[in-house]
Formats: structure tokens, sequence, C-alpha cells
């Protein structure tokens, strides 16, 4: 097969999440497994031919020489730099991937989409929701070849739960309970899982504006658009200590409560923190209850339970309680072979990047997250219900390849009860 090189240049891939889940267990996977098959067929003037590999060659950018030259020798990789006007003055290179802090995030797409590159990023996209509807439209203005992760989709107890719902297990769904979150350590004494940005305002942190976003989209996917939001936010913790071991002011919040109302009548309660310690089966847990049967997905498992085999609980506080609830939900099979879901979705984004067309979870669909994270935000400092305007019309659906990946963008109509 004939080779094509993509050069991708990385911003951020110093931190833990570029680092792991981008450069390594998504580009250099892909090297490793011989590049992506590019689909076959008549193409534009100045694409790939048919039998093609698309085989991506990263480019290194951060602000610390030394890390980045660590990086780069541990991988055999030749190109890194601290310069961004570099990587963005050079033809060469024809994506760039976006996984810095928050605060810095913008400018540096803004600057890509002006230099003609097409674009992939973390999110949040932006500070702002009009700061993300602005780069969307500057995207679209440039014809790029535009995207932002939204790697929750891939999740194995994910694909398991969309399953569950395209087959109509559900009957009509009535409600949704999310819980995630775990206890992050202040600091002293023991390191913090996460870094300290992520605990300033300043610099972009927040659990809402972290968050939010990912519940958007996986959500939105499975049961349609958000219309409405009531939420609070609290900083239960307001001290912590950075990696330095120095104390800090906490001026981001650490916690947020939200119900959540669909335009298909769905409701779901959504609590994330930092500050709660785990009592569950994993970190992320999603319960699902429809008229004809419920399940709990997480990132890797999903169980269910059918409404022939839901239990008759009757209660009684002056007895032992007879039943054992959890032995009566039967597992998901892991009967599919589910790949990395960053990697996945790089796959397809480097595929639409190099045919030049639009990609499904586009920049667009990025912005929709900040500004349910926006709405929120709102709602509780006014103490109030906001509602969210509904697109006009549902997102694209794509092809993708099936029981790996979500088969539509387009939500279910039997399993959300529209």
């Amino acid at each position: 097969m004939a080779r094509k090189i993509i050069n991708v240049a990385l911003n951020g891939v110093t931190g833990r999440m570029g680092y792991r889940q981008h450069l390594v267990r998504s580009l250099l996977a892909i090297r490793e497994q011989g590049g992506i098959p590019l689909d076959d067929g008549p193409v534009s003037e100045g694409a790939v031919s048919e039998g093609t590999v698309l085989y991506p060659e990263p480019i290194l950018v951060g602000r610390s020489e030394e890390r980045l030259r660590a990086i780069a020798e541990r991988h055999g990789l030749s190109r890194w730099t601290t310069s961004l006007d570099e990587v963005l003055g050079d033809p060469d290179v024809d994506v760039y991937f976006d996984t810095q802090v928050t605060s810095a995030r913008e400018s540096a797409l803004a600057r890509a989409i002006a230099a003609g590159k097409h674009v992939y990023t973390e999110k949040p996209v932006a500070g702002s929701a009009a700061a993300a509807f602005a780069l969307a439209e500057a995207a679209r203005a440039e014809g790029i070849t535009h995207g932002v992760v939204q790697d929750k989709l891939f999740l194995p107890g994910v694909i398991k739960l969309r399953r569950l719902i395209r087959e109509g297990f559900f009957g009509r769904v009535l409600s949704v309970r999310l819980e995630f979150g775990y206890w992050v350590f202040e600091g002293e004494g023991v390191p913090a899982q996460r870094p300290s940005w992520n605990y300033r305002a300043e610099d972009g942190g927040g659990i809402v504006l972290d968050m939010f976003p990912h519940w958007q989209y996986l959500l939105e996917d499975l049961f349609g658009p958000v219309s409405a939001v009531y939420a609070r936010h609290a900083t239960h913790l307001p001290k912590r200590w950075d990696e330095a071991g120095e104390p800090y002011e906490v001026t981001a919040d650490d916690a947020a409560y939200a119900v959540l109302e669909f335009a298909s009548g769905v409701v779901a309660s959504v609590n994330s923190s930092w500050a709660v310690r785990v009592n569950r089966r994993e970190l992320l847990e999603l319960q699902v209850d429809g008229t004809d049967g419920s399940a709990v997905a997480g990132l890797r498992n999903c169980a269910f339970q059918h409404k022939v085999s839901t239990p008759l609980p009757v209660w009684n506080p002056d007895l032992p309680d007879p039943l054992d609830y959890p032995a009566m939900w039967t597992d998901v099979p892991d009967n599919m072979a589910i790949d990395n879901g960053f990697k996945a979705q790089w796959e397809l984004f480097l595929r639409d990047a190099a045919r030049g067309r639009p990609f499904a979870w586009d920049l667009f669909a990025g912005a929709r997250g900040v500004q349910l994270a926006e709405f929120a935000i709102r709602s509780s400092q006014e103490g109030r219900r906001v509602e969210v305007p509904v697109p006009a019309s549902a997102p694209p659906a794509t092809t993708v390849p099936p029981n790996t990946v979500p088969s539509s963008t387009v939500p279910s109509t039997t399993g959300a009860g529209a």
C-alpha cells in the first residue's frame, strides 16, 4: 500500500492527557498498526488514491524544551518546538491539535484556523459560548476540517448502553441519573491527582466548564437535545496545595448538581464532584429507567434489569431487607472488540481531514457544550431554571464503524420516548 504522511502538531503534549491518551495511545498506536486505511472510490483533485494508508507524523509543541526533548527521544520522534508560530507557519503541517490549559486554547485555535490548518481540540473549546461559536464560524468560513474530542461516546459501557437504547430495550425512557466524581486530594501530604489550574477560575478551571461539555454531547447523543437546566455549583474545598507544595485559595467550583430537561420529556439528575468518595461500581455511572427496563452503564460495564425480572420491594425499616438488589442485574457481555475511544475518534478525524470533508463532531458541537456549561453557571448564580435553545434540526448522521462507535448522532426516538 502507498503511504501518505499527515503532519499533526500537538500542543500541550507534556500534560497527562495529551501525552497518554492522544500521543501514546492514539497517534503512536496508529503508527504501530501501520496507519489508517483510507476509504476507496473517486476523490477530488489532489486527494489520496485507492489503497493508501494515512500515517500520522507527530510534531510536539509546548513551553518546556526539556520535557519536549525527553518525550521525542523516548519515542523516536524527530520534530518538536516551543514556537507555535513555527508550526502554524509551516505549510507541511496539516493538522493542529490543542490539549493545553483551557485559558490558552481559544487564542491558539484562532491562530491555527487563520493559518488554514485543520483543527482538532480537547474541551472546552473556549471559556465562553460566544467565543466558542465564533471559532466554529471562523473554521467554517475557512473551509477546513474541524473537530472536538468527544471521547465519552466511545466508552465500552456507553456503547453497550447505546445498543440497548437503539434496540428499544427501555420502552419509553422516563429518567436518567448521572453520577460522576471522586475525592481529589487537597495536595497537603497526599499529592493531588489533578493539576492545580483545575481549581483556579482565572486559568479556566472549574468542574462545570470541565465536565458539562461532556455531559452535553453524551446525553444529547443518547436522549436528544437538552431544553432546560437547573443547577447549583459549589466550592466545597476552598484551600488546596499546588505542585510545589504551596497552599492556594480555590477560585473555581469543585462540585455541581443539576437537573436537565430534554425536549423528548426525559428528565436527568446530574451530579459531578471532586469532593466525593466513591461508593459505586465505576467513577462514572449513568442509570436509565424506562417503562420496560433499566440499565446502569459505567466506563466499561453496563448492567440491565428487564421489567419481567424487576423485584417487588416492600418498605419495612423494622426488618432486614431480604432482597439482594445488585444480584438481580445482568451484565451486558463483552461480545465485541472495542478500541481505545480516543484512538477511534482520531482515526475518524484524520480520515476526514485527509479528504478535506466535514467531521461529525465539529466545533459547533463543542460550542453547544460550552453553552450548556454557561447556562448551568447562570442558573446557579440566579437561582432559577434556565431554558436552553433547542437546535432547529438534529445533528447530522454520520457513517462510522458498527458496534464500536456511535451508529448515528441522531438519537433513537424509541429509546428517548419522543
